[in-house]
């Protein structure tokens, strides 16, 4: 789940940029696809079955005020979304009046803000916000309270998990083994699952991809991501998936949890774009494995991370250091025609600061005396290789650099 109010660019820019490279690709938003098919006259009536299956003395608030309303919430859900996509916008003062939408537990925070001085004539609770002249806003405002107490009810009666952006959060966010997700992967279908599952499988029929690419850009993504892969993988498994995103980049920069390999088959880091070029051309049997670009594969039950450096698409590869420095130390000259981006993580601040050397004299010994220091410590990656297979979801800053580039 993504922010449901704007699109999120990474994969109409990825989708662009393949399409520039003679690539056939076409992009699909499950996570908007979702929404809209569970706030549907068919999808509140689904939503109700549940609420009617829990016994009464376990439902929330939040569930009694739907189903003590539910004519009112499949008659108006869907004028709410038309709406809010722009498609109605005279809508707005029916809405801004507070006559059309029913109103659950959600918009009892209004009336905190009730005007004092016009109590007595009815005074708005919003006059403060939006005044007379924000009518568009404030039915927006309004409807997204509406929205809000059904995505409460979802919660409360169908998927305890379920949140706008935040879906199933907590499986992903700081979590230091796999085991919850894969427990939750391995649970029966709740009705939100359902519907992706549905969405996914109609998504293959209708574009039959042979790579599916899947962007988890928070940790509220990762979940219905790893059930889309699920999916592909029990209908198909002969489609290539590979992962990738904004939380692939922050939090998954030291994997090496394998099971989750049974659901993709690569995780990119960082910018898609020269990965992705490099992927194809392997799939194509173009280029080895050991070209592939910011990738972890699985080998047996082994992660292992593969990153053949290539300059970045649209940018000029990183000139060698083609002189040592006359002070530095002396295992700094077997570096100096080596590129900057063919370091890993210490050997690349060494050329750093080398060339800060060569530049600034008079840094000399300050820096001399912490190149001295770091020469006696060990490579991160040799570090990585002696801790037990995990998937970590607190990366670190730039642990990726930590792992041995493969020879050319």
């Amino acid at each position: 789940m993504t922010q449901l109010n704007t699109p999120y660019p990474s994969t109409a820019y990825i989708t662009g940029f393949l399409r520039s490279r003679g690539v056939d690709a076409v992009q699909a938003d499950l996570a908007l696809a979702l929404v809209l098919k569970l706030f549907s006259p068919a999808g509140l009536e689904s939503v109700r079955s549940h609420a009617l299956a829990q016994a009464e003395a376990e439902r929330s608030a939040s569930v009694h005020a739907f189903l003590d309303q539910f004519t009112r919430y499949r008659a108006t859900i869907g004028l709410v979304i038309a709406f809010l996509q722009g498609r109605d916008s005279t809508l707005a003062h029916r809405i801004a009046a507070r006559e059309l939408l029913p109103e659950g537990p959600r918009f009892a925070a209004l009336e905190v803000y009730v005007d004092a001085a016009l109590s007595e004539e009815g005074g708005d609770p919003l006059a403060w916000a939006f005044g007379a002249l924000g009518v568009q806003d404030k039915a927006r405002h309004i409807a997204t309270l509406y929205l809000n107490d059904l995505a409460d009810v979802l919660r409360d009666a169908v998927d305890e998990r379920f949140a706008f952006v935040r879906y199933a959060e907590s499986l992903a966010s700081s979590q230091p083994t796999f085991e919850p997700m894969a427990a939750a992967l391995a649970a029966p279908f709740t009705l939100v699952d359902e519907v992706l599952h549905t969405l996914t499988l109609a998504t293959l029929s209708q574009h039959k991809p042979d790579l599916v690419l899947l962007s988890v850009p928070f940790p509220g993504a990762l979940y219905a991501a790893l059930r889309i892969a699920q999916t592909i993988k029990a209908q198909n498994p002969h489609i290539t998936i590979a992962l990738g995103g904004g939380f692939v980049n922050t939090e998954l920069r030291e994997l090496a949890e394998p099971r989750l390999f049974d659901l993709v088959d690569f995780v990119t880091l960082d910018s898609g774009e020269r990965p992705l070029l490099a992927l194809m051309e392997y799939l194509q049997r173009k280029r080895s494995k050991q070209r592939l670009v910011r990738t972890f594969v699985r080998e047996e039950d082994t992660v292992r991370y593969i990153n053949f450096v290539e300059p970045e698409v649209g940018r000029p590869a990183a000139g060698p250091v083609s002189q040592p420095a006359r002070h530095a130390q002396p295992h700094a000259p077997a570096l100096e025609r080596r590129a900057l981006e063919q370091a890993h993580g210490g050997a690349r601040l060494l050329l750093e600061e080398v060339q800060l050397l060569r530049r600034e004299p008079g840094l000399h010994q300050p820096l001399r005396d912490r190149l001295s220091r770091h020469a006696g410590r060990p490579h991160r990656g040799d570090r990585q290789r002696d801790r037990p297979d995990r998937l970590s979801l607190r990366g670190r800053g730039r642990s990726a650099q930590g792992f041995e580039s493969p020879g050319r």
